[in-house]
């Protein structure tokens, strides 16, 4: 028999967390795992696909719902998530949005009423640390450190950055200037403004050179 195992993932990004979660949740039979956005919870879904097929993975976020008939693992945005169907496995993404203003009353439900039957995870910042302590005691934690380095380096030219490169706006006027840029040096890329529809759905940057 299994015994249910309630963990936090916790570390900073670029630490494999998700792709970690995405193992375990494969090592049941069944699963569910909420992310923070649609983007996200798209590539997962297509990682998962090309593991286990089409016919057993759902996708459920807010513009999107494929369902097929003998579903083992649901891939959703955290809203989303079914709450009312057992399955062995759980995770919840990006968990330190239950500080979140505007969302952090859904991330906290979660938190607190959604579990595996057999393993349930938590991943997201090492600053959740105490709130899940105090609020699940039998909760075990694993740190998880970053793959790369961050460093900082220098200023660039916006002719000189590599392909595939994403580039932080902060307003909406400098973005539409930059992808304008970016056109005229580069030959085009995608835009996405925070919570509003990207023109490109695979682009989840501010603005992404092709």
């Amino acid at each position: 028999m299994q015994q249910k195992r309630v963990a936090g993932v916790l570390g900073p990004t670029n630490t494999g967390k998700t792709h970690y979660a995405i193992e375990r949740m494969l090592a049941h039979r069944t699963g569910i795992i909420g992310l923070p956005l649609r983007l996200l919870a798209r590539e997962v879904y297509d990682k998962i696909v090309k593991l286990r097929g089409p016919s057993l993975v759902a996708l459920v976020t807010g513009e999107e719902r494929i369902v097929p008939q003998r579903v083992k693992y649901w891939v959703c945005t955290v809203e989303a998530m079914p709450q009312d169907i057992g399955s062995d496995f759980v995770a919840i993404d990006e968990i330190q949005l239950c500080a979140d203003p505007e969302r952090g009353h859904v991330f906290t439900d979660r938190l607190l009423s959604m579990r595996g039957l057999y393993e349930t995870l938590f991943l997201g910042s090492d600053t959740m640390r105490g709130p899940i302590a105090k609020l699940i005691p039998e909760a075990n934690f694993f740190k998880r450190e970053r793959m790369s380095k961050l460093i900082y380096s220098g200023t660039k030219k916006v002719s000189r950055l590599p392909a595939r490169s994403a580039i932080v706006g902060f307003s909406v006027d400098s973005v539409y200037a930059m992808a304008e840029l970016i056109k005229r040096q580069k030959g085009g890329g995608g835009r996405g403004f925070g919570g509003l529809k990207p023109s490109n759905p695979k682009c989840a940057g501010s603005s992404i050179s092709k």
